[in-house]
C-alpha cells in the first residue's frame, strides 16, 4: 500500500453516520414530477405477485396480503395496516387493451361525456375507442409503520372496492371532534383507520380478497407532529404537487380480471 493511501486512510472517519449527515440529502432531491407516490394493493390468487417466474414476484407474499407497489414490501392481510386518510378523489382512467399490451393512456375528465357511453364487456368498462375504463376511488394517506414513523401511499379503491369506498367516506363524514364543549365536523386527518382484508365471493362462486376498513381512534395531543405531517400531504396532495400512480389493470386487483 503506498504512503498516500495509508495517509488517506488515516484520515478516514470511523463514524459512519457522522460521514453521512456531512452530506445529507446531497443527490437525493428530485423535481415532485419525478416522484412516484406508491398503490396499496392486495394480492389475489392469480396475482403475478404471486408467481416465481413473474418479475412482479415478492417473496412471502400471500394471498389476500397488501403490498406496496413500489416498494414490494408486504403487509398482513389479517393483521391489518394503521392508515391517516388526508385527501379523496376519483379518477377515471384510460387504459389501452389487454389484448394489444394495454398501457397508461390518459385521465379522462369527469364530466368527459365518452365516461356515460362505455359499454360491459364481462368487468370490463370499454370506451367507444375500444380502450378499457377504470374509476378509482383514490385514498392518499400515511400508513403508520411499526417503528413509529409514516410513508405516504395511495389506496385506490375499483370495481368492488369502490362499495367499500363509499362506506369509508361515511364514515369520515360522521366523525366528530370536540373543543372547549363546542363540536364541529373532524378533518379527514384527525383519524386513524385500521384496513384489513377479508374474504368475499362473486357470482360465480370464485373468492377474493376485499377490503374492511374500521376506525381506530382519533389523534389526540400527543399526536400533534403526525398531525401537521398529514396536513402537510394532503397541502401537497391539493395543490395536485402528487400524484396517484397509474398502473395497468391486472389480476393483481379483484376489479378487473374476476368476473361479477
Amino acid at each position: 500500500m503506498s504512503e498516500v493511501a495509508k495517509k488517506k486512510g488515516t484520515e478516514l472517519s470511523t463514524d459512519l453516520m457522522a460521514d453521512m449527515f456531512a452530506v445529507a440529502g446531497q443527490g437525493a432531491a428530485f423535481d415532485v414530477d419525478e416522484l412516484i407516490v406508491p398503490n396499496i394493493k392486495i394480492a389475489q390468487q392469480m396475482s403475478p405477485e404471486l408467481k416465481k417466474s413473474d418479475a412482479k414476484f415478492i417473496a412471502g407474499l400471500s394471498a389476500s396480503d397488501m403490498f406496496n407497489s413500489l416498494t414490494s414490501e408486504k403487509y398482513d392481510g389479517e393483521k391489518g395496516i394503521s392508515f391517516i386518510a388526508c385527501h379523496t378523489d376519483t379518477t377515471y382512467v384510460e387504459f389501452g387493451p389487454k389484448e394489444g399490451g394495454g398501457g397508461f393512456v390518459g385521465i379522462l375528465e369527469k364530466g368527459d361525456p365518452r365516461i356515460s357511453q362505455t359499454t360491459r364487456d364481462g368487468s370490463t368498462e370499454v370506451l367507444p375507442n375500444g380502450n378499457e375504463l377504470v374509476v378509482n376511488d383514490n385514498f392518499y394517506g400515511l400508513i403508520l409503520l411499526e417503528d413509529g414513523g409514516s410513508e405516504p401511499v395511495v389506496i385506490p379503491m375499483a370495481s368492488t372496492k369502490r362499495k367499500i369506498a363509499r362506506r369509508w367516506k361515511s364514515m369520515i363524514s360522521l366523525q366528530r371532534i370536540e373543543h372547549n364543549g363546542v363540536k364541529k365536523p373532524a378533518p379527514i386527518t384527525a383519524t386513524i383507520w385500521t384496513l384489513k382484508v377479508v374474504d368475499e365471493t362473486n357470482k360465480r362462486n370464485e373468492t377474493y380478497g376485499n377490503f374492511s376498513v374500521s376506525k381506530s381512534r382519533q389523534l389526540g395531543n400527543d399526536d400533534r407532529a403526525l398531525f401537521q405531517e398529514a396536513e402537510a400531504f394532503r397541502s401537497s396532495v391539493v395543490k395536485g404537487e402528487v400524484k396517484a400512480a397509474e398502473e395497468s389493470p391486472s389480476s393483481s386487483d379483484d376489479g378487473d380480471d374476476i368476473p361479477f
